[in-house]
């Protein structure tokens, strides 16, 4: 049997007193409210001690638990209402303490709009609102300002997405679709199995992993709702009333990104959304930081790159995570200062600690160079006049390996991605080296023309920054599928957003593959499901076309300087 690790509530925090919000259908959230100390020292779990003064609510609605370790609420908490706010953390439905279903996503908007009028009938309320939070608790932030709750004056989304979670939409007519992660089908599983959390992992020197997943739930003695829904066929409930998360009223967003967040892509692909709403472009501030997911930033002391971080640490992580939002708040909560007062766009250029400010993004005056790959393994400026056609297998058993244990802290290891290249299932193509330092920013982009002696063909891109030792920083990455891939076509492969200092010396590196595991599920070379029938596997050859018309290109934006 697998290691199952069960997790419950934990005590509530002795500065909250706990309250049940009641939603329109009856279920009872557990709410924990943090009112500041009449002393404005502090806050306090006896109200009659507390300042009853009405004034500004921020609000965490969260499946992670609202007392427990894992995001530490009650220090943030504890760090907002040293700033004079009132602190609304709640256990979204069917987690932890609250009633109801543990169903993915699709409660969101009513219940957050519920709480947020239950908030505002409070005595220690002044009807001012708004929202804060990571990953889940980013996308119940854009639930809630879906329902269009006049309370909710701003939020402050960090490293996620609208469309979080989401299984990979299985158009029977497209060729084209995203490449399924490993953590989908497992995420309804862990966290949203039930009221507690179970922390477990299939065994990925298997591939039978629908029978895993059975294997738990016997376990567990009950089903999950939503991996119901989703395996094997998925159904994806409406999560938005309207259609779009921006199809009502807008409000002013704070929009955290990480360069090295798995979840990015979600997060740009709000950002291009919002560019199409121009009540929702206008109130949209974007701030872009050199972390991952679980907040791990490039540049860090070493003391501070642990997996279990002390007290001590999460508390001086705090100013540098909460301080922007707060900022942001005493704009638009507070009406202190004035909107066009805070910059637009505010982005860390990696591989530095300097941050700069910016009215669009990506910055006006970048430009886009495109650099060829040739059947050398370099990459030129020039586009190489003869067609050549490179092959790599796809071997289902020697997978390519995801290069963390963790996609979600990814700069916690920090690895050297060079290794990867010296395997005979990657392509690897090199630039030549830089003669001075140059800015990258904006978004790459990456055109591919490939065949596979299979029915499916994943295509995952990376590009690296390698340094005059050898060793590869992974800087930006993307994968595409393409079905009926016998038949070949062309892919083009979004890697992201940068915002990068490449240094003189060092070299500009990419990565061609097949498999990313187990971070992506791998195809089984069948062309059948990898969740579900991956084990029956097929070896694949796989062609790529580098030069003439159908050359294998990059496109790269260079900021400032020279691209070699």
């Amino acid at each position: 049997m697998a290691d199952y690790l069960r997790l419950e509530a934990a005590p509530l925090s002795a500065l909250a007193t706990e309250e049940r919000v009641r939603t329109r259908d009856g279920v009872h959230l557990a709410t924990d409210v943090y009112l500041p100390a009449s002393s404005g020292t502090g806050g306090t779990a006896d109200p009659a001690a507390s300042d009853a003064t009405p004034g500004d609510t921020i609000l965490i609605r969260l499946p992670y638990d609202k007392s427990g370790e894992y995001t530490f609420i009650p220090l943030v908490a504890e760090y907002f209402l040293a700033h004079g706010y009132r602190v609304v953390a709640q256990d979204v439905r069917g987690k932890f303490r609250s009633e109801g279903d543990a169903l993915l996503f699709v409660n969101e908007v009513c219940d957050g709009a519920d709480t947020l009028d239950w908030i505002v009938a409070q005595p220690w309320s002044n009807g001012r609102v708004a929202m804060w939070g990571d990953s889940y608790y980013g996308y119940t932030q854009w639930a809630a300002a879906a329902s269009g709750h006049s309370a909710l004056r701003a939020i402050a989304p960090r490293v996620t997405g609208t469309a979080l979670g989401e299984p990979v939409h299985r158009d029977a007519d497209a060729r084209e679709r995203a490449v399924e992660m490993g953590i989908t089908n497992l995420y309804p599983l862990t966290h949203f199995h039930g009221n507690d959390t179970y922390l477990w992992e299939p065994d990925w020197s298997r591939r039978d992993f629908e029978a895993q997943a059975e294997a738990f739930q016997t376990w567990a003695g009950s089903r999950s709702i939503s991996y119901d829904q989703w395996v094997p066929h998925p159904v994806t409930l409406p999560r938005f009333p309207a259609g779009s998360p921006f199809a009502g009223r807008s409000v002013p967003v704070l929009h955290t990104i990480g360069w090295w967040d798995n979840c990015a892509p979600l997060s740009w692909s709000d950002v291009a959304e919002i560019r199409t709403r121009p009540g929702w472009d206008a109130l949209h501030y974007l701030r872009i930081e050199s972390i991952d997911h679980e907040s791990y930033q490039l540049i860090e002391a070493p003391g501070d790159r642990v997996p279990d971080r002390t007290e001590a640490q999460i508390r001086a992580i705090l100013p540098r995570t909460l301080d922007p939002a707060l900022a942001f708040f005493e704009v638009f909560v507070r009406g202190n200062g004035a909107a066009e007062d805070i910059p637009r766009v505010v982005w860390n250029l990696a591989g530095t600690d300097e941050e700069r400010v910016e009215t669009v993004w990506p910055p006006a005056n970048v430009r886009h160079e495109t650099r060829f790959a040739t059947a050398d393994g370099e990459l030129v400026a020039d586009r190489p006049a003869s067609t050549s056609a490179l092959q790599w297998a796809h071997d289902p058993d020697h997978l390519v390996p995801s290069t963390v244990p963790d996609a979600f802290s990814y700069l916690l290891y920090l690895p050297n991605e060079a290794p990867i290249g010296d395997r005979d299932d990657v392509l690897v193509f090199t630039g030549a080296e830089q003669q001075a330092d140059i800015e990258l920013a904006g978004p790459v982009t990456a055109t591919l023309n490939v065949r596979s002696s299979g029915p499916v063909l994943d295509c995952f891109v990376r590009l690296l920054d390698v340094a005059p030792d050898g060793t590869a920083l992974r800087i930006a990455r993307g994968q595409r599928q393409l079905r009926e891939a016998e038949r070949g076509g062309e892919l083009r492969v979004d890697l992201g957003h940068v915002g990068y200092l490449l240094r003189a010396g060092h070299r500009l590196r990419v990565h061609v593959s097949s498999s990313d595991y187990p971070e992506f599920l791998p195809q089984p070379g069948t062309g059948r499901d990898p969740w579900t029938d991956g084990l029956v596997t097929e070896r694949n050859t796989q062609t790529l076309i580098v030069g003439g018309v159908d050359a294998c290109a990059i496109e790269l934006p260079v900021l400032n300087g020279a691209l070699a």
